[in-house]
């Protein structure tokens, strides 16, 4: 993948794939200022906002990660006010190995087929049924 576009469009597609309307580069307002979710995604009700991190083995540290997990949970909560909805935070990184939850799902793009054939399981096992 060459740019972070067709990052987001091959993370889009398996959302698609999987039956989730959605959409690419949802802006909200609210009363901080504008918002930025690259992917939103619904199914059966379940709201997941993905932030699409095309990290590279020479540009990845895990503290970024968690430093931008924390603040994706951030931005996640003030969607949730202004649709009034519950909204479930999703990091996708190109490059890690296992998924695993940090104020948001942290999912492997390598992972995110299993991640969303097993969602009801992963949102359970981290309190989110």
């Amino acid at each position: 993948m060459k740019a972070w576009q067709e990052f987001e469009e091959e993370i889009l597609k398996i959302f698609e794939e999987h039956g989730f309307k959605s959409k690419r580069r949802f802006i909200f307002k609210d009363e901080i200022g504008r918002g930025e979710i690259d992917i939103l995604a619904e199914r059966f009700g379940i709201i997941l906002a993905v932030d699409a991190k095309r990290y590279t083995e020479s540009w990845y540290r895990l503290s970024a990660l968690k430093r931008e997990a924390k603040k994706h949970a951030d931005r996640c909560k003030r969607l949730e006010k202004v649709i009034g909805r519950r909204v479930i935070p999703v990091i996708v990184p190109l490059i890690d190995d296992h998924v695993y939850f940090h104020h948001s799902f942290i999912v492997p793009f390598v992972a995110l087929n299993d991640f969303l054939l097993n969602l009801h399981y992963y949102l359970a096992e981290f309190g989110f049924e």
